[in-house]
């Protein structure tokens, strides 16, 4: 028998509670494909669900198995599933968490195949920050005649979000930190840095055109006024409440839904077509996942930031993931 290991937190609670414990390698249910996960997703819902702040919208019971986003290889499948063989590479989500681990056992509509020029990284963390900016998109039904403006355009949902509305004909325009400037233009966005004057900035680079729908990204409401002033239309206005409960949606999607499903495939199409850029901006092994969820706390990541199952690190350059990211850990990344 095979022995992996499993994130697991039997208490609510900080970096503290997060525990590596020996995982087996489980057995498929009749409808369950069991996947050799080789990267997996971060997510600041996931911190939030640990520390408690969700305990009145997520029923959870401890022990408690931490992660919903992978990617991998198909190791076994139950008796019912025909469509996947062992071997298969696949990525989807845990519908009751757990895919911060060695295997993960999940319903087989919880997994579609990777596409084959895709890498485990991107796979491995597309379907939660994918899905939720997809949903927001496509709620808004934009075309060529907006103009919206998304705060933290440079994070993890924010990226995605900006690059759907761009493909959808919409004028983008970012807020975020100046030191991110150079990589929302990249991607077809019009960059704004937040603070005082940020209205008179965004107007201006609107070059009169009225803004026409905002996606806030950032907690607390803290642009619900902003978007006010700038004439939005309150039911084009997508709060962080509004993400938040999308998130939770996705973090708790069974494992045949099929909206989840086609959601997913659709957002691997659109990055194997580069329609999406996606950034990943930290790569952890497994064992410093604690290193990696402290990272992404910061606030500081520039996309996503996933952790390895079986990278080739002996340990000898710890202190580099520890030190030497790919961005400056010094500015605030919005």
């Amino acid at each position: 028998m095979r022995i992996g290991s499993a994130v697991q937190y039997d208490r609510y609670g900080g970096f503290d509670v997060v525990e590596l414990v020996p995982q087996e390698r489980p057995d498929p249910g009749p409808d369950e494909v069991v996947v050799e996960v080789s990267v997996a997703g971060l997510n600041h819902i996931e911190r939030f669900l640990r520390e408690g702040q969700l305990r009145d919208f997520v029923d959870l019971e401890f022990p408690a198995h931490q992660g919903v986003d992978f990617a991998g290889v198909v190791r076994s499948r139950g008796s019912n599933v025909r469509d996947l063989h062992v071997g298969d590479e696949v990525m989807g989500h845990a519908p009751h968490g757990g895919s911060h681990a060695t295997w993960v056992a999940v319903p087989r509509g919880a997994v579609v195949k990777k596409p084959s020029t895709m890498t485990f990284e991107v796979a491995g963390s597309l379907y939660l920050a994918g899905c939720t900016a997809l949903s927001i998109v496509r709620s808004l039904k934009l075309g060529p005649d907006d103009t919206v403006v998304i705060s933290a355009a440079a994070g993890g949902v924010g990226h995605i979000e900006c690059q759907l509305a761009r493909d959808a004909g919409a004028t983008v325009i970012g807020l975020g930190s100046p030191r991110n400037h150079d990589a929302l233009r990249q991607i077809g966005v019009r960059p704004v840095a937040y603070g005082e004057g940020e209205e008179q900035r965004i107007r201006d680079i609107a070059e009169d055109r009225p803004i026409t729908a905002f996606i806030d990204n950032r907690e607390h409401g803290e642009n619900v006024d902003l978007a006010s002033r700038l004439g939005v239309d309150p039911k084009r206005f997508v709060s962080s409440e509004d993400r938040r409960d999308l998130e939770i949606r996705f973090l708790r999607a069974p494992g045949d839904d099929t909206e989840a499903a086609e959601m997913l495939t659709t957002l691997g199409d659109l990055v194997q077509r580069h329609k999406v850029q996606f950034i990943i901006s930290g790569y952890y092994p497994f064992e410093y996942i604690v290193d990696a969820y402290e990272d992404l706390a910061e606030m500081h990541s520039r996309g996503k930031v996933v952790v390895g199952m079986q990278p080739v690190e002996t340990g000898a350059r710890l202190h580099w993931y520890k030190s030497e990211k790919s961005r400056d850990l010094r500015d605030p990344v919005s």
